[in-house]
């Protein structure tokens, strides 16, 4: 299969040869549960804050002393670099959309996180770190869409990625990009 790298409808970065069996992931599988039950039992403030208010950033909810064990634990959730370790080096395939954190000289992208949801690191709350991967492609890709959604098939490792839009516990060596189909 060559590499199509100009519009992304689906690409294999590790060619022909290498034929890989990948175990489907859903995202939560990739957080531990206690995370999990946090996140899905949110603070009832949060329920009133109306998206793109000044109050809907991570800034101002971080600023927030929490007297109470549920607002503390959630937002700890919300941190979380927790992992779970089964998933190290193994091969997964999961959905997901890309943002872009790099581009290159051509304006390909190089360097992105894939996040379970579209405009997961631009509304609060952002998906914690360990439901984020950090991935890059050295020749980059042009990104039409950052309403598209792909199926990421490649190798997971567990790594804290930091960067100026987020930061992600796993990282993705790639191997295919397929468009999720609609």
């Amino acid at each position: 299969m060559a590499l199509i790298l100009s519009v992304l409808p689906g690409f294999s970065v590790a060619g022909p040869q290498q034929v890989q069996k990948y175990e489907t992931l859903e995202w939560i599988a990739l957080m531990p549960q206690d995370d999990l039950d946090a996140l899905m039992d949110p603070p009832d403030f949060l329920l009133d804050i109306q998206d793109g208010s000044e109050q809907d950033s991570m800034e101002t909810f971080g600023e927030i002393s929490p007297d109470d064990l549920k607002t503390q634990r959630f937002q700890q959730a919300l941190r979380s670099t927790q992992v779970i370790d089964t998933y190290d080096n193994m091969a997964i395939r999961l959905p997901g959309f890309i943002v872009p954190l790099q581009t290159n000289e051509a304006q390909l992208v190089t360097e992105f996180f894939i996040v379970p949801y579209f405009g997961a690191c631009l509304h609060m709350p952002p998906p914690p770190p360990n439901q984020i991967i950090y991935a890059e492609l050295e020749k980059g890709f042009a990104l039409d869409n950052l309403y598209d959604a792909f199926w990421f098939e490649g190798v997971l490792s567990t790594e804290i990625i930091q960067n100026d839009l987020g930061a992600s516990a796993y990282r993705m060596r790639l191997d295919n990009v397929i468009p999720y189909p609609e």
